[in-house]
Formats: structure tokens, C-alpha cells, sequence
């Protein structure tokens, strides 16, 4: 399937569902059935959860469908853009509870990563946990304070935010630490690195710490932070009047991403040998 460059002002496109090829469809399957495989034991209940109630396991899914489901949980919706979208697009579909998912699928060469994000990043990471109240409450949230940040010049601060909770954030559980972060659940080598490898931190969520605390894009983390549950997540955030912190921020230097912090609290104290050797 090609990707679609001709977009409305709010960049959404078709999905063009009819498009998908039936080896579009067959890469879905293939990264679907081996990573519900590996996650039972590694992702939370809620993503777990999420993933059963939207029965997205044969093929790629009809956007429209899926929002019927989404609309009826979580008041949610997916809509189709042709690849990363501008900032201020971004956080109003959030603040309006619309999801932006690529409508484009990854060559089969590419099952292993691709670094634009693509409709299985999208829709298999992202979207499962969208059907839980309370994170479906953060996601809005965070769109309403990323157009606020764009008026603070701090964007680079909260796009650490997103980073580390939304997209490779972990949660402890009675049961160990959980993976719900979707760039980690979308990822066969990272569902394994994030919880099992002794390479990265993995330090307790502070928002202040989060904020100050650079990330690499292009493999496996050197941290990840750890939320005590979902609740506190969205009440930290949602309490946190962020034009003072934004403030504050301004005046100190960021935190190497693989420090320790006399504050932190720290579930593990990484070697750091991956990142040393890549």
C-alpha cells in the first residue's frame, strides 16, 4: 500500500482499508501472533485487557470498526494520517480524544524496525491501552498540556514525558515490573530488553526527573522509569500546575540519561553494556 501525502488541514487521510494488499495484511499477522506471545508475563493487565477487547488479531484493523469499539469504552477514536504529524495537530487530536495512526504498513524486511511509526506501532503499541478510563484520561491530558507547553517554549521537556511513559513506560505490579509503554510492546527485542536485560536503568517515575532526562531514539533505552499504577500517573500529571515547573526547569541543566541520582528511587542499577557497545 502507498502512503497517502494529500491531507486535510487536521492531516487526517482515508485509511483506505480496502487498499491493504494481502501481504499488507499478512505482515500484520506475523508481528501480531509473535508478540501476543511474548507479552502475557511482560505487559500489564490493562494492556492485556485492551488487546482482547478489540480483537485485532486477523489483519490489519478497519479504523472505522475500531473506533466503534474505542467510541463505546473510552469515547475514543483512531484516524488515519500519512506519517508523524506537526505539533500543534498532535496534541488537538489528543486533547480531543482522536488517536493519529499511520495508515502505512512496514515491508516484511522491516518486521524487526522501522523508525517512522506505522500502523502496527500505532494501533497494536498505542491503542490497546486506550481502552482503559484512566489512561484514556492521561492520553487526553497530555494532548491538553502539550498545547500549553507550546506557549512556554518547553516542548522538548514534555516530549520526555510522552517518551517515557507513553511510549516506553513501565509499571510495577504485585507480580514485578510491566511493560505498557508501546514502543516496547510493539517491539519483539525491546519486550524482552526492557524487563530482562541488566544494560538499562530502571529508575521510579518522577515527573520533575522525567522532564530533565534526555532520550535516544535510535535503540534500546538506558532508562526507563517506573509508574506505582495508572491513578498516580494521571494524578500527578493532571495536579501538576506545569508553568512553574516549566520555570524552574529553565534555570537547571538536564540529567545524563544514564545517571543515577542520589533521590532516585531505583528498582535496577544498570550495567550499561549494550549502550557502551552501540
Amino acid at each position: 500500500m502507498s502512503i497517502d501525502t494529500a491531507h486535510a488541514p487536521d492531516w487526517t487521510i482515508p485509511q483506505d482499508w480496502e487498499g491493504y494488499t494481502a501481504a499488507d495484511h499478512a505482515t500484520w499477522t506475523t508481528l501480531y501472533e509473535r508478540q501476543a506471545a511474548l507479552l502475557p508475563g511482560r505487559a500489564c493487565n490493562e494492556y492485556l485487557a485492551g488487546l482482547r477487547a478489540l480483537d485485532i488479531s486477523r489483519g490489519i484493523p478497519d479504523f472505522r470498526l475500531l473506533s466503534d469499539k474505542l467510541l463505546a469504552l473510552t469515547g475514543w477514536q483512531v484516524v488515519a494520517v500519512p506519517g508523524l504529524v506537526p505539533e500543534d495537530i498532535f496534541f488537538d487530536h489528543l486533547a480531543n480524544r482522536r488517536f493519529p495512526a499511520g495508515n502505512f504498513i512496514r515491508r516484511p524486511d522491516q518486521l524487526d524496525y522501522l523508525e517512522e511509526p506505522d500502523v502496527f506501532h500505532d494501533v497494536f503499541g498505542h491503542v490497546p491501552m486506550l481502552t482503559d478510563p484512566v489512561f484514556a484520561d492521561y492520553m487526553q491530558a497530555y494532548g491538553r498540556g502539550g498545547l500549553r507547553a507550546m506557549q512556554f517554549g518547553r516542548l522538548p521537556n514534555l516530549a520526555r514525558l510522552y517518551w517515557y511513559t507513553v511510549e516506553f513506560g513501565l509499571l510495577r505490579t504485585d507480580a514485578g515490573l510491566r511493560i505498557y509503554g508501546a514502543g516496547i510492546v510493539s517491539s519483539g527485542g525491546e519486550s524482552r530488553f526492557a524487563l530482562d536485560d541488566p544494560s538499562p536503568n530502571r529508575i521510579g517515575f518522577s515527573l520533575r526527573r522525567v522532564l530533565r532526562t534526555p532520550y535516544r531514539i535510535d535503540d534500546f533505552q538506558q532508562v526507563y522509569f517506573v509508574i506505582e499504577s495508572l491513578p498516580a500517573l494521571l494524578d500527578e500529571t493532571v495536579n501538576t500546575d506545569f508553568a512553574p515547573l516549566y520555570e524552574e526547569l529553565a534555570n537547571l541543566p538536564d540529567i545524563p540519561i544514564a545517571a543515577i541520582e542520589q533521590t532516585d528511587h531505583v528498582y535496577t542499577h544498570g550495567t550499561q553494556h549494550y549502550a557502551a557497545a552501540h
